[in-house]
């Protein structure tokens, strides 16, 4: 089993969201796939991303911080989806799909925040290393 972040349920998640994206996109034409897609290409990536440098920082209040911007940025990754579904470049199943991916992440992501509120307040003084999370 994965251990540190590679081991977070939610970075898993956000990996895995990041990778149906990228393949769906790649399907598309030059212009969407140059605007739309790019947009949504990276909001997607930068779920995992500010999970990751959150993970990576020395205090809880910072690692926080992170998780808000990757919370985000997954609503941004679901704005992207709807303008791709609405403007026909999803097909209604794909377009469940990945809406599925980011209503599964949101409420794990919404957890451990809370949980890194938590550790914040019981060590307002103390610190965490990576591996204590």
């Amino acid at each position: 089993m994965p251990e540190g972040l590679e081991g977070l349920r939610i970075y898993q998640l956000a990996e895995e969201l990041a990778d149906a994206v990228w393949d769906e996109v790649l399907r598309w034409s030059p212009f969407p796939r140059d605007t739309l897609g790019q947009q949504l290409v990276d909001a997607a990536d930068s779920v995992g991303g500010n999970i990751a440098e959150g993970y990576g920082r020395y205090h809880y209040r910072d690692n926080r911080q992170f998780q808000y911007y990757a919370r985000g940025s997954l609503f941004e990754t679901r704005h992207w989806l709807r303008r791709a579904h609405k403007r026909a470049l999803l097909s209604n199943d794909r377009f469940t799909e990945l809406a599925a991916r980011v209503e599964a992440l949101a409420p794990q992501l919404n957890a451990y925040i809370r949980t890194l509120g938590r550790k914040s307040k019981s060590s307002s003084t103390k610190t965490q290393s990576p591996e204590e999370t």
